[in-house]
């Protein structure tokens, strides 16, 4: 018989909530769950992706957009969802929803040119902002500072743009919120990678309700995985090390 293999990778992509949770079950002794014991799992499945956010930041997404700049305009909104409201206007991308924090800005003029240039901004706190005596003073936006409410995240910029700055942008790196898990047939928002702590987390949720003797045990799994998973999310860059030579007696 030949040795084949099944020369896919899409296992994430085809394993559905519904599964999520089978699975989850099965690991603190439950089969065959159904009804309210389903509606429980993918809550505690979404409560679970909220508190991955408490985690820090999930590569998989971190996005990129252009801010439009309007003339005057101090503070941009990214809405939760649009039902919350309109979000900024940005390009390529006509509003995005979902932003939990902006990581970087920067000033961008000559857009999708030859000539792009990108002068960075800079992160101030609130009391920073608070102590700027004109807020809408014009002119090339240098700074920035970014509030989280429940159903937005703003970014606020100082200088406002002027005339002239209106016609350019303000480039930020963000990162989005995890997706709902919504229907029992959807794949979830999370890589492969995340695929073994997410199931663990789960069970670990599952196993308060259902299994208290098992959740400790089920928590220690979870710690563990989710720990791996942490740790090889990302993408390693080069770090060099250079010894400081010292000769006291030259």
């Amino acid at each position: 018989m030949a040795n084949t293999t099944s020369g896919s990778y899409t296992f994430d992509k085809t394993f559905s909530i519904d599964e999520i949770i089978a699975e989850a079950y099965e690991r603190i002794g439950l089969v065959g769950t159904a009804g309210h014991q389903l509606l429980s799992a993918r809550r505690s499945l979404n409560i679970l992706f909220q508190e991955w956010g408490n985690r820090g930041i999930h590569f998989w997404e971190i996005g990129n957009t252009n801010i439009d700049l309007t003339e005057g305009t101090q503070t941009y909104d990214f809405f939760r969802d649009s039902a919350d409201g309109t979000s900024a206007t940005t390009t390529p991308v006509n509003g995005i929803y979902g932003i939990t924090d902006i990581l970087s800005a920067s000033y961008r003029t000559d857009y999708n040119t030859t000539s792009q240039t990108d002068l960075p901004l800079t992160k101030v706190s609130r009391d920073t902002y608070a102590a700027f005596s004109n807020k809408l003073n014009k002119g090339t936006p240098s700074q920035f500072w970014v509030q989280r409410f429940i159903d937005k995240t703003t970014v606020t910029i100082y200088p406002t743009a002027a005339s002239t700055q209106a016609s350019n942008y303000i480039n930020i790196y963000y990162v989005k919120r995890i997706q709902d898990a919504g229907a029992y047939t959807n794949a979830s928002d999370a890589p492969y990678r995340f695929i073994p702590c997410m199931i663990s987390g789960l069970a670990y949720y599952l196993s308060q309700k259902y299994a208290p003797q098992r959740t400790q045990e089920m928590k220690l799994l979870y710690e563990d995985e989710l720990a791996r998973a942490l740790a090889e999310d990302g993408s390693a860059a080069s770090t060099y090390i250079t010894p400081k030579t010292y000769y006291p007696n030259i």
